[in-house]
């Protein structure tokens, strides 16, 4: 009987073996994404590799015209960080470069710190006060569901470093850009702007800042020992995984959609955003698998976001010409969606509507003002395409945001499966809408 079984079996396991499973969507992208590839540092071989990911995956999946759009564009590297208070009070600091930061020696610098209450502060202070010191900013965000505070407060990141080498600082350290109480630091850009020197520049954690404000506020000199030593390493490769759902009217124009591949080095970019892409993906594949729509849906996995915008530059500058009759993308991690903004040129515009009535069935209500849509689809917003802001909850966004605690276990699978079907709502009817989507006045810049 063995000599019969043996060949049944094998032939049972070859079927097996060659039954492979369906690719994946929702959850199961954000969960492949983070395994296989993990960490995507825009412009590295990470990156990179990501691409190859997204390519064999949204083709697995059925979508059409799927390519990478290449671009250059420099990168920057992180190495070495530690802080140690010298006096009065040794003790080490935790903390994250910022991306695009200068660089100490490589043994480190010592200098006395100086603290400020907010960027304000920093701004107005005498250069002699700032001068071969090393400047410290700190600031008291709080969680809120609109992520409103991170515009007030992540000017302390995008700029402060920026102010404080104008006045001659020899580094900048920054309070966290985040809500949590965890001892992990949150990293993120910093801008340099034209003509100004990079000066070593980074972020401590949210306790051990204020530690620091404690140790400050005992009132004696504080020395401090940093070592900071990331680095360029020159102009590398990025691009945009491009992919579509072709629609039943090509004159009716093109629906942009999407969130961005690459993540900070720290995490494996679960929310931020693994998350925005699988959102986009999985509501771009109901259309897809359902009855079409007259506009064609372009969905993009857009590189290089988060060391300043390149891949949305680069899409812009690409298809800036193309006819796009509204934009959209998901960067908030992977909560729910409570409400939405729309920025349409009819001011009774029938896609709001219908909208309106839909997303009001999940729960979800519109808000006042304009839509902006992000980095990635804004230098096509800023053209003057109409876009829809799908507003998810960012109550606990920023206790992860840039961080290495931006890991799988923090997606929630119920709340992201309420924000995929919030967007499926959403490109249903924009797809099939009649509204004809004129385009808006070109605005001076994002919103």
């Amino acid at each position: 009987m063995r000599i019969f079984i043996a060949p049944l079996a094998a032939a049972l396991l070859s079927s097996t073996a060659l039954a492979a499973p369906p690719p994946a969507t929702g959850y199961g992208i954000i969960e492949g994404l983070t395994t296989e590839v993990g960490q995507r540092l825009a412009g590295t071989e990470a990156e990179a590799r990501a691409r190859d990911w997204a390519v064999a995956h949204l083709k697995a999946l059925g979508f059409a015209n799927v390519h990478v759009e290449p671009f250059d564009m420099p990168v920057w590297v992180r190495g070495a960080e530690t802080a140690e208070v010298v006096a009065p009070f040794p003790q080490k600091l935790v903390l994250a470069a910022l991306g695009n930061s200068g660089a100490t020696p490589e043994a480190g610098i010592t200098a006395e710190i100086v603290g400020f209450p907010s960027l304000e502060a920093l701004k107005a202070a005498p250069d002699a006060a700032v001068k071969g010191k090393i400047v410290f900013v700190w600031h008291r965000m709080l969680a809120t569901q609109d992520g409103s505070s991170y515009g007030t407060y992540g000017a302390i990141r995008f700029s402060g470093a920026a102010i404080a080498s104008k006045k001659g600082a020899a580094a900048m350290l920054i309070r966290s850009i985040g809500t949590d109480h965890h001892r992990v630091a949150h990293t993120g850009v910093t801008d340099w702007g034209d003509g100004v020197k990079p000066i070593p520049a980074a972020a401590l954690t949210v306790p051990d800042a204020e530690q620091l404000e404690r140790i400050l506020a005992r009132g004696k000199s504080v020395t401090l020992h940093l070592t900071l030593t990331p680095h360029m390493t020159g102009t590398h490769q990025s691009g945009n995984v491009i992919a579509e759902v072709p629609g039943t009217d090509p004159s009716a124009g093109i629906v942009l959609i999407g969130g961005h591949l690459d993540s900070w080095d720290l995490g494996t970019g679960a929310i931020d955003d693994a998350a925005g892409v699988a959102i986009t993906t999985t509501a771009a594949k109901s259309i897809l698998d359902g009855p079409r729509g007259k506009r064609t849906i372009r969905l993009v996995w857009f590189g290089a976001e988060e060391p300043g915008g390149f891949g949305g530059l680069a899409y812009a500058k690409a298809h800036g010409g193309e006819k796009h009759a509204l934009a959209a993308e998901a960067d908030f991690g992977g909560d729910k969606v409570w409400g939405f903004r729309a920025s349409l040129a009819l001011p009774k515009s029938p896609l709001r509507d219908d909208l309106t009535a839909r997303l009001n069935l999940i729960g979800v209500e519109p808000r006042p003002g304009a839509a902006h849509g992000g980095t990635d689809v804004g230098p096509m917003v800023v053209k003057g395409t109409p876009v829809i802001d799908l507003e998810q909850d960012g109550t606990r966004y920023f206790e992860i945001h840039h961080t290495a605690d931006d890991t799988l276990d923090k997606i929630d699978p119920v709340q992201l499966a309420q924000a995929i079907e919030a967007w499926s709502i959403m490109l249903r009817t924009v797809v099939d809408s009649d509204d004809p989507l004129a385009p808006l006045p070109p605005r001076q810049e994002q919103e």
